[in-house]
């Protein structure tokens, strides 16, 4: 095979179908065969070219990857062809930079993002570098690993590290493609689980996931309620609404943190007051390194922590992309490039 299909996407969610031509790997890179991708909410910052200094160059999306590494470049010794991995939205740290040699891979400044500053896993084929691969535990199927490595980790790192104990009263707001893996971690991680949502059509759901407990915050103030709870150890804020998280700091216990994953774009609004009494926080979590997302899918395997996916082919991927971004879709969108 000297090419392979790609969804590319120009301007503002232009997609259109190319054939790429097939090229070798890069020193410390290695190429794959894509057998599944998640598709992803943070998708939109490359199909509407937010993050790219010249949105007119295509780009193929997509950050939650599973395939098979088929060729390795030049200084690459720690994986091999036929190696099953995974790529998630950091595509592999430099090393050099001072985040790097802190041990702060996360925020490596010279970290390319997967599907948004290089191409991405819409396609048949995908290059990644030999630091953002993850190894995928044997028996987990292609489909279920690709929603782990971003939302799966997304929500698995922010409750890691948290300063809570097992049986803490911890909140998850929103049941959606975050939601519903946060809730399935926390019950797992041993803390008293509260799920937070507007209406009451997901209570069912959420108590069949492991919440204990279930706030409606359009029929009450779900801050005053988690103070009758106790007071909330920490709140994962999956709701891309910073209106939506305002509400919840007061219902914080001591030293209890709201943590931001859900990334909107107005204002969290809180009174100094709320953070001042009682020692609270609030702080954001982007993701984890290569080797946490190894840990995360692990503990997913052994904890029975799935993903709840649409199934589609990677023919159907700009319909998939619009099935995500509509909130529809129960819970993630993953495209099947061998369907």
């Amino acid at each position: 095979m000297s090419t392979y299909r790609a969804f590319e996407v120009t301007g503002t969610e232009n997609f259109a179908l190319v054939e790429r031509e097939l090229t070798d790997p890069a020193p410390g890179h290695v190429r794959l065969r894509v057998a599944a991708c998640g598709v992803c909410h943070t998708d939109h910052l490359a199909a509407n070219g937010l993050l790219r200094n010249d949105p007119s160059t295509p780009i193929v999306p997509g950050h939650e990857i599973v395939g098979v590494i088929d060729a390795v470049g030049v200084g690459v010794t720690a994986w091999q062809v036929g190696d099953r991995v995974g790529v998630g939205f950091l595509n592999g740290n430099c090393g050099e930079c001072d985040s790097c040699r802190r041990g702060d891979l996360v925020n490596c400044s010279a970290q390319p993002l997967t599907g948004t500053t290089v191409d991405g896993g819409y396609a048949e084929v995908a290059y990644a570098r030999a630091s953002g691969l993850v190894r995928i535990p044997d028996g987990m199927a292609a489909t279920d690993a690709a929603p782990l490595l971003c939302a799966g980790l997304t929500m698995y790192k922010a409750l890691l590290g948290l300063d809570a104990r097992p049986g803490d009263l911890v909140a998850v707001q929103g049941i959606g493609g975050l939601g519903h893996l946060g809730i399935q971690y926390a019950r797992e991680l041993g803390y008293r689980v509260v799920a937070i949502a507007r209406g009451t059509d997901k209570a069912q759901f959420a108590a069949e996931l492991g919440a204990e407990h279930y706030l409606d915050s359009t029929a009450e103030d779900p801050g005053a309620a988690l103070r009758k709870l106790g007071g909330a150890a920490a709140i994962i804020a999956t709701a891309a609404s910073g209106a939506s998280m305002s509400a919840l700091v007061p219902g914080l216990a001591t030293r209890g943190r709201l943590v931001v994953v859900g990334a909107g774009f107005d204002p969290i609004s809180v009174q100094p007051a709320d953070l001042i009494f009682g020692t609270r926080t609030i702080s954001g979590s982007l993701t984890g390194s290569a080797i946490e997302n190894e840990d995360n899918l692990r503990f997913s395997a052994r904890r029975g922590v799935r993903s709840m996916n649409e199934v589609v082919p990677l023919a159907e991927a700009p319909k998939a992309y619009a099935r995500m971004l509509s909130g529809r879709a129960r819970f993630r969108v993953v495209l099947d490039t061998l369907a």
